[in-house]
């Protein structure tokens, strides 16, 4: 018998792979009235962000004014936020609701491919943002002969395909690693660190390339923007009118909040050591650039720009309208 149990360990097997059919995810800890409590106030957060960032997507689409290649941006953007958050809040206002909080093994990494895979496009959107704002200000004269049409349509499915193509090769190789006992995930969605602590072998490649990945995404993305801004702010401070400046910072200042946002969660969960960390604090600081981030998008960049309010005044204006009639 102790023989079977060495060789189960030594030399696993695709079958191994599925010794565990399904996962549990804890959630947040607390009494049933504080679970009610968190699904309420979640179910608040999620259909607020459904709401705002499709009104967006909805003023961008139906205003020909915004039919420039950074409300293009935004618009797709907007887009992908609704899909990057309910890529794990349903599931989560589920587990609010049930007893078991299970989710099967091949549904624990669908939504780990497409939470990593959204989060990427969107590291990937904010960096090509960052570089509209740049020729937008920095090079205003050759704006409309660089950023046409055809090359802004490229930038964006170059976004959502190489989102969805960069973490699928690390997600495929942790998906064949033997899974054993226990199977309780100590999250609320199938995430990268409380997965890999589940494998029942020691895979030191595997999580190598998984933190390589991270950071690779990370870093990559987030070094563009920054370089883009720095350029961007030494031009402004060339401009002579304080209106010009103003204009400028306007401009850029939605994006940078939501760039601080994002990233400011995004490092401290996959870049600086968490191993010592509460599951707790992982769990709140997911939240943050996986809810939160897209709840405030849509506040950041509609209370910011007069354009956008106009349109969002127009398609509200509209929808009363069809209603009334």
């Amino acid at each position: 018998m102790e023989d079977k149990r060495i060789s189960f360990v030594l030399k696993p097997n695709r079958s191994i792979t599925h010794a565990v059919t399904e996962f549990v995810l804890l959630g947040f800890s607390g009494t049933m009235e504080m679970q009610n409590l968190l699904f309420s106030l979640m179910l608040v957060v999620y259909v607020l962000t459904l709401l705002g960032n499709g009104a967006i997507v909805c003023a961008v689409k139906c205003d020909k004014q915004l039919h420039t290649p950074m409300y293009t941006l935004l618009g797709n953007f907007a887009f992908l936020e609704i899909w990057y958050v309910s890529s794990t809040v349903p599931n989560m206002l589920a587990n609010f609701l049930s007893e078991t909080k299970t989710i099967s093994f091949s549904g624990c990494f669908f939504q780990f491919y497409f939470f990593f895979s959204l989060g990427s496009t969107e590291c990937f959107f904010l960096s090509v943002m960052a570089y509209d704002r740049y020729l937008a200000i920095c090079r205003p004269l050759h704006y409309p002969t660089i950023m046409t049409r055809w090359f802004c349509a490229t930038l964006i499915s170059t976004c959502w395909v190489g989102g969805f193509l960069y973490y699928s090769v690390p997600i495929f190789l942790v998906s064949q690693l033997p899974f054993c006992g226990p199977h309780i995930i100590d999250h609320f969605v199938c995430e990268q660190s409380p997965l890999l602590a589940l494998i029942c072998v020691p895979a030191p490649n595997i999580k190598l390339i998984c933190y390589t990945f991270n950071s690779m995404i990370i870093f990559g993305s987030l070094l563009p923007i920054l370089g883009s801004y720095t350029l961007v702010l030494r031009a402004v401070l060339h401009v002579p009118s304080s209106a010009g400046r103003r204009k400028a910072f306007s401009t850029c200042g939605s994006h940078l909040v939501v760039v601080s946002l994002f990233y400011g969660t995004l490092m401290v969960m996959y870049v600086t050591p968490t191993s010592g960390n509460p599951a707790e604090m992982q769990k709140i600081v997911t939240l943050g650039f996986s809810v939160v981030t897209p709840f405030l998008n849509p506040l950041i960049y509609s209370l910011r720009n007069k354009d956008m309010k106009n349109a969002l005044r127009k398609v509200l204006g509209g929808l009363k309208i069809n209603q009334s009639s």
